[in-house]
């Protein structure tokens, strides 16, 4: 894609009437514009790929490559489709022109030209590339902002995988499988220590997705596995609640809530001590003397 700067707009004139070539040139000159000249479609070709012009004038009729095969090939290279392409052409009928423009031509200049009508229709041709070409520096910088941000949120979900606990082994064994629905959610899980006979587990979820889930569903996390919830014993559920609740208060939270299971494993006595806020129900698998399993 050419930009437009600050150098002298590019015309290329491509006509084989040498005449004509020397009137559109001094006419456009005079107009401030820098133009090139080819007198054949395949010269044409040639120097629009040397010098990515902002607006073309091409005639109809040529031999060996005539103006509509090539404001076809023009139009099929992606650094020229943006080019301004008008047909210099006699041709009056409506089937010509339709003709014209399903090959991809953008406007057209009768013969005999009339100067005040070619300075007018380059006018207007070249606003509407120069508005072209800024829609696509636009694209362009929003899918470069787009990139960026895919790239920050990969290195954020990143994070949050790398902060969810290892499989354990050992006295008890866990394992787990984290599938999250999008790139970046409020799910999150723990389950560690906290003594030697007492097992913490929790799982999860802030409303919404993404960053403004995530942000939150990381801090309870932190505060969890760190401890340091204020004036809390985390081996009571009830108490866990009950801080996290007066800690996490909606209306400072930009409105977000989360739901949360709770338990606590004492491997001496098996039993579990647990509670739930909104959450999905835990399920218990017990085996049974006929090697099936109970479902509580």
């Amino acid at each position: 894609m050419a930009e437009i700067s600050n150098s002298p707009v590019k015309i290329l004139v491509i006509d084989d009437d040498r005449l004509i070539q020397l009137v559109l040139k001094q006419a456009l000159q005079a107009q401030g514009y820098e133009v090139i000249l080819a007198s054949s479609g395949i010269q044409g070709l040639e120097q629009a790929h040397k010098h990515y012009p902002a607006l073309i004038i091409s005639d109809w009729q040529m031999d060996e490559m005539d103006g509509l095969e090539l404001c076809r090939k023009i139009k099929s290279e992606p650094s020229l489709s943006s080019t301004f392409f008008i047909l210099l052409t006699s041709r009056k009928a409506v089937e010509d022109r339709v003709e014209g423009l399903d090959t991809g031509a953008d406007d057209f200049l009768s013969k005999p030209i009339d100067v005040n009508e070619l300075k007018a229709r380059v006018r207007a041709g070249l606003r509407l590339y120069q508005t072209n070409q800024e829609l696509q520096k636009l694209a362009q910088d929003l899918q470069l902002q787009k990139q960026l941000l895919e790239t920050e949120l990969n290195e954020a979900a990143d994070y949050v995988k790398s902060i969810l606990p290892k499989p354990l082994s050992g006295l008890i064994s866990i394992n787990s499988r984290f599938f999250p629905c999008r790139q970046l959610g409020g799910d999150c899980f723990d389950y560690y220590w906290l003594d030697e006979d007492n097992l913490a587990i929790y799982l999860l979820d802030v409303s919404g997705h993404g960053l403004a889930a995530a942000l939150p569903s990381i801090s309870i996390h932190n505060l969890l596995r760190s401890q340091s919830l204020p004036h809390t014993n985390l081996y009571n559920p009830s108490e866990v609640f009950h801080s996290l609740n007066k800690v996490f208060q909606m209306d400072k939270q930009n409105n977000q809530y989360f739901t949360i299971w709770y338990g606590v494993f004492n491997r001496i006595s098996s039993q579990l001590t647990y509670a739930s806020a909104g959450h999905p129900p835990a399920l218990l698998f017990s085996p049974t003397t006929d090697s099936d399993l109970q479902v509580q």
